[in-house]
């Protein structure tokens, strides 16, 4: 609520205390990395009181509102996760020979997350840990599960409803949504093809009975929602001039909303949908926003007006963002860390007419880095579904495939950069 509140006074203090509670009554369950986040967040808030104090409000806020933004994500996909057309379409996906399978698995899976995020790694990863408790081991599951972990991973590339995309465009008000998405959709249609080099020959079988698939009428009701979604950000962003994060975290809220009123029409019992144990997500996201306002703030006040680069430099910079991203996802900093730090960093100095250039860095390094690296979320998800460790799953199985994507976004951002600098 403080989230949807933001623009009234004081409510992103009392979004960031929130989250704060939030993380201190749930600190017994956490895992290691989201306590080492938090208590760096802390350090940095008594840094922030003796250096500035007026960096803690900013930090607040953004804060606040990509903890709502998180929250409202994980409400929908809770929600959704539920319905008989997912579960029909989930099934379906699984259907076919090698190739096409492997392909509905990736392009299936990057649809599903759009409004569900990582509940689709979830959602579709519980039916290769299935086809495994069934039928064991096998070269069509370790393919699906690099499907599944590739599909997922292009979503921050391209997903309008993702983190990435919304922190993004937050961080560089100069770019638009579509002028993004028009090289990040074609780039992530393309890496996912470029996959099917990285996989294992297997036999061909159909391993979905015709009964469980699903019918024109569960893809359209999906495709519907999920056009109704995107379609709420562009009118809350646009026509009421609202930040991206807020309108993506408002949108998932009354697509939730309006599933629970459609429930009630019918009469239908529906139960809640339990938030408890969000304490983990919330200390990485919320910490990793505090920690890079905070050291955005510090490190632009040191710098005295815009500097002066030649082009060629600006374009190595952008070059050299994607493999930042996925460095420090090897060693297990999430890329909300990244994120916020080269956005808030380097967003306010680019170039305005170049802005393109560093955010397909963003989007695409942040991308590769969640199919890539064996701490990121869907990875460990994965494990704990099909048994496959995390650091083969994704960084053994795919890493020709993330250096490939590492070396075309670096060229892709250093030419535009280079071209419109």
């Amino acid at each position: 609520m403080a989230a949807v509140l933001s623009l009234l006074p004081g409510m992103a203090l009392v979004g960031a205390l929130a989250v704060s509670l939030a993380v201190i009554l749930g600190w017994q369950d956490m895992r290691y990395v989201p306590r080492a986040v938090f208590a760096f967040a802390v350090l940095t808030l008594a840094f922030a009181l003796g250096h500035n104090p007026a960096l803690i409000v900013t930090a607040a806020v953004s804060m606040t509102r990509l903890a709502g933004l998180v929250l409202a994500v994980m409400l929908l996909s809770n929600v959704l996760a539920r319905t008989r057309d997912l579960q029909r379409i989930s099934a379906s996906l699984f259907g076919g020979k090698p190739l096409m399978r492997y392909l509905s698995l990736a392009y299936g899976t990057s649809l599903v997350s759009v409004p569900l995020n990582f509940g689709s790694v979830a959602v579709v990863g519980s039916l290769v840990g299935e086809r495994i408790r069934r039928n064991g081991d096998s070269p069509a599951t370790r393919n699906a599960t690099r499907a599944v972990l590739r599909g997922f991973g292009v979503a921050p590339v391209f997903s309008p409803l993702s983190i990435s995309v919304v922190l993004t465009l937050t961080l560089l008000p100069g770019l638009g949504i579509v002028q993004l998405l028009l090289l990040a959709v074609p780039f992530s249609i393309v890496l996912v093809l470029v996959g099917l080099l990285w996989r294992e020959p297997e036999p061909a079988q159909d391993l979905v009975a015709q009964e469980d698939r699903a019918g024109s009428g569960s893809w359209l009701r999906f495709s519907g929602l999920i056009l109704a979604v995107c379609a709420g950000v562009f009118l809350f962003s646009h026509q009421y001039q609202l930040s991206y994060a807020h309108s993506v975290a408002l949108s998932c809220l009354a697509a939730v909303l309006l599933y629970r009123v459609l429930g009630w029409l019918r009469r239908e019992r529906q139960p809640w949908s339990s938030m408890a144990n969000v304490s983990n997500e919330l200390a990485i996201v919320g910490g990793s926003a505090f920690i890079g306002a905070v050291i955005s703030g510090v490190v632009l006040g040191q710098i005295d007006g815009n500097p002066q680069l030649p082009v060629w430099l600006w374009a190595m910079l952008a070059a050299g963002v994607p493999w930042l991203f996925f460095a420090a996802g090897l060693g297990g900093v999430n890329p909300i860390v990244i994120g916020t730090l080269v956005g808030g960093i380097l967003g306010s100095l680019w170039p305005e007419s170049a802005q393109i250039g560093l955010g397909i860095a963003m989007v695409t390094g942040w991308g590769i880095t969640a199919f890539g690296t064996p701490f990121a979320a869907n990875a460990l998800i994965m494990e704990r579904l099909t048994g496959y460790r995390a650091r083969d799953a994704s960084f053994r199985w795919s890493l020709a495939l993330s250096l490939s994507g590492l070396m075309a976004a670096s060229l892709m951002a250093f030419g535009l950069t280079f071209w419109l600098a």
